[in-house]
């Protein structure tokens, strides 16, 4: 094998296999030229719309140094705040100890320190003692500074430059191969959150391939082991499974259990997910699950075991007032089964739920990051629960979770090792680690893959 050499100049293909340094994850140098480079320059998931539903409404959204307050400033107007007072620069809203963020609604935003007043606008209404300053308090030199801010699939995203690309140029393809999930439909089931012994990286790359799931979940590998891809979208990437000719439904997140009986392992494989990720499932799904044994005859072929499980679920959720999208099949295939939108939020999409994972810097530590997860899924209208984001402790998430945090820490610590050569990530089934890396060097300047 030949000595690592040439820098990959954007193969948007990423065929051949590369070798990914180790810089980008433990370097701290690296982790502090982030802020400027990095996070400061794109568009960033920062909550849903339904966070904010009411005028007044706002939440807040911290990434290293900088923190924005995002409010709902009128019934269709949202805006966006660099969150911090322009007189003397104290923080205008605190996050509370303890929690991922601040939320509330109020009606102006007062700061703490002398009283400075600002609208839902962002404009300055009250300045004790205006005239000391002579008139020179102009042009909106007292105003709040503006943040970029726009919304897609339900979610809101900012992001700190205000010469950025619009968010829609941005999303692409991504968007369009999500749009017809409607993903702006679904709410949250439940919202966990942790600061984790790792660099952010590691935690998004935990989840962004198929390559770890026979050895870190081997109980999956009893409901079926279809093979898993990942490819380059430009700024993004996607992964997915390859399924059986006539079962392309099942390349996507509502996958039939493998085996002798597909009736009675996907009724195992819908239970199991349910109890020890609940994740990529519905209760609708699983409760049909359950009765294909009784409702379909043995030796029912697979194509058809899915097809009715599928069709069955989705008659039910209609009847309760839940409509999944209509997505074509050959679409689906192509789409995956989640999609990393750069640099650090996966979308991991179905018809009528989806898994959400992101991850932030804390600060500048680069062996620590502010990793988060979130199930949605479609509900009757008004019958969604109210979530808040869970501060959960590693032993509280659901057990599939834990065996991906396993590996999390210790890839960190892996990675500091005298004797690690570099990443070496599967050049089909892993492509999206090194989509990232290619991405991230191109803001950076410095770790992109090598090819060998």
């Amino acid at each position: 094998m030949g000595e690592i050499g040439k820098i990959v100049q954007a193969p948007e293909d990423l065929v051949a296999p590369v070798n990914v340094p180790a810089e980008a994850y433990v370097s701290p140098e690296y982790a502090r030229a982030e802020r400027d480079k990095l996070w400061r320059k794109v568009w960033l998931q920062a909550g849903r719309l339904e966070d904010i539903p009411e005028v007044g409404n706002y939440i807040t959204y911290d990434i290293i140094d900088d923190s924005v307050i995002i409010v709902r400033s009128g019934p269709d107007e949202i805006r966006a705040f660099h969150n911090v007072c322009p007189h003397r620069g104290r923080k205008l809203v605190d996050i509370p100890e303890g929690k991922r963020n601040a939320h509330g609604t109020r009606p102006n935003f007062i700061c703490g320190y002398h009283g400075w007043t600002f609208d839902l606008d962002g404009k300055n209404t009250y300045i004790e003692h205006q005239d000391d300053w002579q008139g020179h308090l102009c042009d909106g030199l007292a105003d709040l500074g503006k943040v970029q801010v726009d919304t897609w699939g339900g979610w809101i995203w900012i992001n700190l430059d205000p010469d950025c690309m619009p968010l829609a140029e941005y999303l692409q393809p991504a968007a369009q191969m999500l749009d017809p999930y409607g993903l702006e439909k679904m709410r949250p089931r439940w919202r966990k959150w942790i600061v984790f012994e790792c660099n952010w990286k590691v935690a998004m790359e935990a989840f962004c391939e198929t390559y770890h799931v026979s050895t870190t979940h081997p109980e999956f590998m009893t409901f079926g082991q279809f093979r898993g891809w990942a490819r380059n979208q430009g700024l993004h990437s996607n992964i997915g499974y390859d399924a059986p000719k006539g079962q392309e439904e099942d390349s996507g997140k509502l996958r039939l259990g493998a085996g002798e009986d597909p009736r009675l392992t996907t009724a195992e494989m819908q239970n199991f997910t349910w109890q020890n990720a609940n994740t990529n499932t519905t209760m609708t799904l699983v409760s049909v699950a359950n009765r294909l044994k009784d409702e379909l005859p043995e030796g029912t072929p697979p194509a058809e075991v899915s097809a009715y499980w599928i069709k069955t679920a989705r008659e039910e959720d209609k009847a309760r007032g839940v409509e999944w999208a209509q997505v074509d099949p050959q679409h689906t295939a192509q789409a995956g089964t989640a999609w990393q939108i750069f640099p650090n939020f996966q979308i991991g999409h179905a018809v009528n739920n989806m898994l959400c994972y992101q991850a932030r810097p804390y600060g500048t530590d680069p062996d620590k990051c502010i990793f988060e997860a979130a199930v949605y899924e479609l509900w009757p209208e008004g019958e969604a629960p109210e979530t808040e984001w869970e501060y959960t402790r590693p032993h509280e998430w659901p057990p599939v979770l834990q065996q991906d945090f396993n590996n999390m820490a210790a890839v960190q610590q892996g990675m500091k090792n005298v004797g690690f050569r570099g990443a070496q990530p599967n050049p089909y089934m892993e492509r999206s680690v090194a989509s990232l890396h290619m991405n991230l060097a191109k803001f950076m300047g410095t770790g992109a893959p090598k090819t060998y």
